[in-house]
């Protein structure tokens, strides 16, 4: 039941209603209303949240308290590396909207911070991240009728848009090596490379695994009898502290997978197992046998290797072998992508070896093709019309 009384030269409203919950008799008023009309409107705004049961109270708690509670909640229900990402950028949230109520974020705010980061010069994937964490955040809110509206509902990430000088200075970074390049660096890898390097870099060139994958790779996942090596698991450890590392379950379910090696690289497993035989029996105990295949043989031998060891030896290796590209270790997936493209394997067979969870991942991400294939292209279109530019043409 809704009130309407004036005071003074001011108009308020009272609505009464009965907790469903408690039972008990709850009273909301509000004042200051200039015309009799705007206080009756609310009032019967009111009232019919209360019917529809969509009202939500009022109340203090501020995002950055919110977001600790938030925080503890996810932090049960997620890997260690999604939660550390959702804290850093939570920051972003607790700069901008700093002690600011929840109930007071509107949608204008957020498309605000959203807009103010992407001027202060924020990639693309980065925002792209803040704003994956802000609408998971006012959802969980929404769900706990601490809000009413979701402020994130609706926003939008602003996209750079580029002029023609910045489109014709922007190289493309190449990203991946050509048949011939992966040649030569494995070469290179077998004759100048130090311990593991060869059949690291082998491994990732013939399966397309993730760095992480790989080093969490453990003889158990290893069949030689088929052929296969099994991704289970995914190597984390962000202060590249030895005995500090995390086992972790791979990215997505998709990457949960059995792969079919090449034979040869099965057979670079064998020996690879039997040189490490050799090392555990010269170091005894001093050796940590965690059962990895890419373990160390010095400091802490036992123990897998950072993935910060991997980029600096694939470094070394780039600059001997002379080729001059801006790779990395993950490039081997693209390079390895590339390759089967190349072979005319289907886009769903790369998915499930890539161990992509969304074939539009596959699609974005690793749909080019190589050099080599443009060269192709070109070769047959100019061997089709061979002769006909100057016979029927000119």
């Amino acid at each position: 039941m809704a009130y309407i009384r004036k005071r003074g030269n001011k108009w308020s409203y009272q609505v009464e209603w009965l907790d469903p919950v408690t039972g008990t008799r709850r009273t909301k008023s509000k004042g200051g209303f200039t015309r009799k009309t705007d206080a009756r409107v609310e009032a019967e705004e009111l009232e019919r949240e209360l019917r529809e049961g969509s009202f939500v109270e009022e109340n203090k708690i501020t995002l950055n308290e919110f977001a600790d509670e938030w925080l503890n909640f996810y932090a049960k229900n997620s890997k260690v590396s999604s939660h550390r990402g959702r804290t850093k950028e939570l920051k972003h949230f607790r700069t901008y909207f700093s002690k600011m109520k929840l109930t007071n974020i509107t949608r204008k705010h957020y498309q605000a911070f959203l807009d103010d980061l992407h001027e202060k010069g924020y990639a693309h994937n980065t925002l792209d991240g803040i704003h994956t964490t802000g609408r998971m955040l006012f959802k969980k809110a929404l769900e706990f009728n601490l809000i009413k509206t979701n402020p994130s509902e609706f926003a939008k990430i602003p996209k750079k848009i580029q002029t023609v000088e910045e489109i014709e200075q922007n190289d493309e970074v190449i990203k991946f090596l050509e048949k011939n390049e992966l040649i030569t660096f494995l070469k290179t890898a077998k004759g100048k490379g130090l311990d593991r390097d060869f059949i690291m870099f082998l491994t990732l060139a013939y399966s397309g695994l993730r760095v992480g994958e790989m080093l969490a790779l453990k003889w158990t996942d290893v069949n030689f009898n088929n052929d296969t090596i099994r991704i289970t698991k995914t190597y984390y450890n962000p202060n590249n502290n030895t005995k500090d590392y995390q086992l972790l379950t791979p990215k997505t379910k998709g990457s949960i997978r059995t792969l079919k090696m090449d034979k040869q690289v099965m057979n670079e497993f064998k020996k690879h197992l039997t040189y490490q035989k050799e090392i555990k029996m010269a170091l005894g105990d001093l050796y940590n046998d965690f059962g990895f295949v890419f373990a160390k043989e010095i400091n802490n031998p036992g123990y897998p290797d950072f993935i910060k060891t991997v980029e600096n030896r694939m470094r070394r290796l780039l600059k001997l072998s002379g080729i001059e590209k801006n790779v990395t270790p993950h490039s081997f997936r693209h390079t390895h992508t590339s390759l089967l493209i190349e072979a005319g394997v289907g886009s769903k067979e790369i998915q499930q070896r890539l161990g992509h969870g969304d074939i539009n991942t596959t699609m974005n991400i690793y749909a080019h093709i190589t050099k080599n294939m443009e060269q192709k292209a070109s070769e047959k279109f100019s061997e089709l019309m061979k002769g006909a530019l100057e016979e029927d043409i000119l």
